[in-house]
């Protein structure tokens, strides 16, 4: 039986040349399909990706109880102070908790590449601020002075955001503030601002923190410093690890991006579907005086239907292949943004395996029925189709 499945799918293979026209169809139809998939499926791993590796495991983010996003959350002065005094907290060498209350705002912004608008997330950092990200570090002119008006930019956001050069000058409600250097991190805060605590608090007038930052005094500690949180009748805080939080915060963006992405796949593969089935069909009609001999020689019906699904699979496969190389040399390291986020889209191994699976059953359901209708033909059958 695989000998005449070999043989027989050689034949179609070496016929493919005289349905030259007809099987491209087939593969510029999942050309088309994997390439606008994997298209928008690299700006959902990406961004999924730029979070998974945002964040220091040893530390620990508290926020108020039923917060989704930090920008909603809101941390009273004293209950800040509350927090940073809890135990599980590490210490600086002057026995001061590793700990930082921060703000966030969003500030209007336009986009280099095309002038849309956007928001750049500006960021407070207090004192322990920078000693809390490991990666953080300047890669060109100062940072800011505490207590001035004064920004630093993310390496990301300056080039592609306008107004956000070192010199240029950001509005906020008490005035312009001057970027005075850029940092990098090599996560999605490349696309942010940064500026002092205290002083964005006065200019923006808020009158509580968003978040509490910690450094966790060891990765046993994070069940001390919650519990301590959670029984403390005068909090109404939630806390989590950094890096579990960045997936949470990134995990309904990804389910909504998903939704439409597969949506969009499946109704272009539908089409592609009915490419291949057509296609098939009318392969198999043309075949009428090739499959009748083959039938007439003894070989079997399943063996010739085994061959149509395999060039069906070929064709889609090939087209799959095409589709994704060309997603992956359009759009693998772009750097990109949506919304505050600046991230790398990306063209992962594992959507080149998926490409090759959605290909195969496209295939499937595609020649299955022309597949079957040629295992069925006798051999009088065979020849009045031709």
């Amino acid at each position: 039986m695989l000998r005449q499945i070999a043989i027989v799918s050689l034949l179609n293979f070496r016929n493919l040349r005289q349905r030259l026209w007809p099987s491209l169809v087939i593969v510029a139809g999942m050309t088309c399909v994997i390439g606008v998939l994997l298209s928008m499926l690299s700006m959902t791993e990406g961004l999924h990706q730029a979070y998974l590796n945002s964040g220091d495991p040893r530390n620990a983010i508290v926020v108020s109880r039923g917060t989704i996003w930090e920008i909603n959350s809101s941390i009273a002065r004293d209950k800040a102070r509350m927090v940073m005094d809890m135990p599980g907290i590490a210490r600086a060498q002057d026995g001061s908790p590793i700990a930082d209350p921060s703000l966030m705002v969003g500030v209007p912004s336009w986009l280099k590449k095309n002038g849309g608008r956007t928001w750049v997330i500006l960021r407070g950092f207090g004192e322990k601020g920078a000693m809390l990200q490991p990666s953080f570090h300047l890669v060109a002119g100062r940072t800011f002075r505490p207590g001035t008006h004064e920004l630093i930019v993310g390496s990301r956001a300056r080039f592609q955001v306008a107004g956000m050069a070192i010199g240029d000058k950001v509005i906020l409600p008490d005035g312009e503030w001057p970027i005075v250097g850029a940092f990098a991190t090599g996560d999605v805060r490349d696309g942010q601002l940064v500026g002092d605590t205290e002083t964005l608090m006065l200019a923006v007038r808020h009158k509580a923190y968003n978040t509490v930052l910690v450094r966790l005094a060891s990765p046993d500690a994070f069940a001390t410093f919650r519990r301590a949180l959670t029984t403390n009748p005068a909090l109404a805080v939630d806390v989590m690890r950094l890096p579990d939080w960045n997936v949470k915060a990134s995990a309904d963006f990804s389910k909504f991006m998903h939704v439409i992405v597969y949506g969009v796949g499946i109704i272009l593969a539908v089409g592609a579907l009915f490419a291949c089935f057509n296609t098939m069909y009318a392969a198999v009609a043309s075949r009428g005086r090739e499959i009748a001999t083959l039938r007439a020689l003894g070989y079997s019906g399943f063996a010739v239907a085994v061959s149509v699904v395999l060039e069906a699979a070929a064709l889609s496969i090939a087209g799959a292949l095409i589709g994704a190389l060309i997603a992956w040399s359009l759009y693998d390291g772009v750097q990109s943004g949506f919304a505050s986020d600046v991230f790398t889209l990306i063209v992962s191994p594992s959507m080149f395996g998926m490409a090759v699976l959605w290909a195969i059953a496209v295939a499937i359901l595609g020649g299955l029925l022309p597949s079957i209708q040629a295992a069925r033909w006798t051999v009088t059958e065979a020849l009045r189709a031709k």
